[in-house]
């Protein structure tokens, strides 16, 4: 874990977040490895390291996510930028269903479920089963 993120910053990220991942929504206590504290702009794309640029990312979805900001979609030769939960509600990108899956409402969240693999059969199982222990608490649909 890198300790340029002061202590205090860090905690801060870790407690907004509830202690669960800003992408896939994994609470930290259910996880085996380490949360980070992810840029959502790379510093590599001039974001800094602030508060309202930081989240907090289980290491799956940091490690996928990496320094990327966008990615393209189909054909298209439009980029289309990552989810940003300093500026966008989870709820209005994504859904999930009682089975695991990650269902995206937009293109946002299209692109952030392709980059991050939020749809990994491993990951689909992890969740599925977190939802039916009442261990996760994100806006399911009963499909």
């Amino acid at each position: 874990m890198s300790r340029y993120i002061p202590e205090v910053l860090r905690d801060l990220v870790a407690q907004r977040a509830k202690f669960c991942c800003e992408y896939c929504c994994l609470p930290a206590d259910r996880s085996f490895f380490a949360f980070h504290i992810d840029h959502v702009v790379s510093m590599k794309h001039g974001g800094e390291t602030a508060a309202d640029n930081l989240a907090f990312a289980c290491s799956i979805c940091n490690l996928n996510k990496g320094s990327d900001v966008a990615t393209f979609l189909d054909d298209n030769d439009q980029s289309v930028r990552f989810y940003n939960p300093r500026r966008d509600l989870w709820r209005e990108h994504f859904r999930a269903e009682l089975t695991g899956l990650l269902i995206a409402k937009t293109d946002i969240g299209r692109a952030t479920i392709k980059i991050l693999n939020l749809n990994h059969p491993d990951s689909i199982i992890e969740r599925r089963e977190l939802i039916r222990l009442g261990l996760l608490m994100i806006e399911q649909d009963s499909n």
